[in-house]
């Protein structure tokens, strides 16, 4: 019975100094929200939050904790469209040249496209020739030639030049007329004759554009054919 007198006074003594240092609290639990939280372990790193903050703080680590999303793959290199270094439509005459250019106008090609100036020649006729070759001597030997399979209407040409020489059999005003002489002269053995369009030499105007796509060549090209004449190519 002693014994459990001075155990049970000895724990009473115990408790009382608890509560003294404030280990076990106040009575009624009265005590202050500073005051408790002194009483926690590294108390000094606590804060207090409103309800907005802690819903800010809670969201903040959801975000932090959720998993990323998958990058989105990178977008395809575009394919380079294959173009047309340069393009040349012509020559026109002077009526063709206007009625070309308000058409060509609507495709809208601006600084792509440009008007130039290009030489031509008129053509007035057609000249039938044996082209020269060996001088003088050599046109003898060509119109002794030509007597002996019955051909008179020759004429070996004198001036001058690169055609000097040469034996003309016949000026025609078109090319087709020129090439009937040239089958008539081949039924008689006559060989190698030739024709030599002629006229005045002067100048058109022609379009060139600029890194055209093949559609677009297609419609300039589309645009060419109504004019008589007229060539579509690569820029000389």
């Amino acid at each position: 019975m002693l014994k459990f007198l001075f155990w049970a006074l000895l724990a009473a003594n115990a408790a009382l100094f608890a509560y003294g240092q404030g280990y076990l609290g106040k009575v009624g639990g009265g005590e202050r929200e500073p005051q408790r939280l002194k009483t926690q372990l590294a108390s000094e790193r606590m804060v207090l939050m409103s309800a907005a903050e802690a819903r800010a703080a809670a969201e903040t680590a959801e975000a932090e904790t959720a998993p990323a999303a998958p990058e989105a793959p990178p977008e395809p290199a575009p394919v380079p469209v294959a173009t047309i270094a340069c393009t040349q439509a012509g020559s026109f005459a002077a009526g063709d040249a206007r009625r070309f250019e308000n058409r060509i106008a609507r495709l809208g090609f601006g600084e792509r496209q440009s008007r130039i100036t290009v030489p031509y020649q008129e053509i007035t006729s057609h000249l039938v020739y044996l082209p020269p070759n060996g001088g003088k001597e050599g046109a003898d030997k060509r119109v002794a030639d030509l007597k002996e399979k019955g051909v008179s209407n020759f004429f070996v040409m004198q001036g001058e030049g690169p055609m000097k020489w040469a034996v003309s059999l016949g000026v025609f005003k078109t090319e087709a007329a020129a090439q009937s002489l040239i089958t008539s002269l081949g039924k008689q053995g006559v060989r190698g004759a030739r024709v030599l369009p002629r006229g005045p030499q002067t100048t058109r105007a022609a379009w060139q554009f600029q890194d055209l796509t093949e559609e677009e060549r297609k419609r300039v090209a589309g645009i060419a054919d109504d004019f008589a004449g007229v060539q579509v190519r690569a820029c000389p």
